[in-house]
């Protein structure tokens, strides 16, 4: 009844029905291409401009640094100073004790010297021998506590 003739198309569509042509599929990836390409340009300006901008990055140009020719000698009170710097009171009230009875002493007799808690006095001398300015050796119920070599002022 309807047959080929008339307006409508073949299968009841007005005019040319081949929506999809060659130059509609290739669009979508020429596009992507395009975007990508112009990303690519614009990173090469931004990376030029900034090499140009800051020199310093160059290739041979880092600033080379002062070669030591000797260091100085370091003293036994120097050591001692410098770790003094970082040191707590309680610290440092071990630490005096410790020097003055020639880098050596009773653990329990450090607690009375000092006026410290036997709590308080275990966990400072163990926090001390964690960084190695002190070391313990177990003597009866106490410990022995020595002072580091590199440290001790009598010595």
């Amino acid at each position: 009844m309807w047959g080929s003739g008339g307006m409508m198309g073949q299968n009841g569509y007005f005019g040319n029905n081949n929506t999809t042509t060659a130059a509609n599929i290739w669009l979508p990836t020429f596009g992507i291409i395009f975007a990508v390409v112009i990303i690519i340009i614009v990173a090469s300006i931004v990376g030029v401009a900034y090499y140009l901008l800051y020199p310093q990055i160059r290739i041979g140009a880092a600033p080379t640094a002062p070669v030591v020719e000797s260091y100085p000698e370091v003293s036994k009170g120097s050591a001692y100073e410098s770790v003094a710097k970082t040191l707590t009171e309680d610290e440092r009230k071990i630490i005096e004790v410790l020097n003055a009875h020639n880098g050596l002493y009773l653990q329990k007799y450090i607690k009375s010297e000092t006026g410290l808690s036997r709590l308080k006095t275990h966990r400072i001398i163990a926090r001390l021998a964690d960084r190695r300015i002190v070391s313990l050796e177990k003597v009866g119920n106490t410990n022995q506590v020595y002072l580091a070599n590199w440290l001790n002022q009598k010595a």
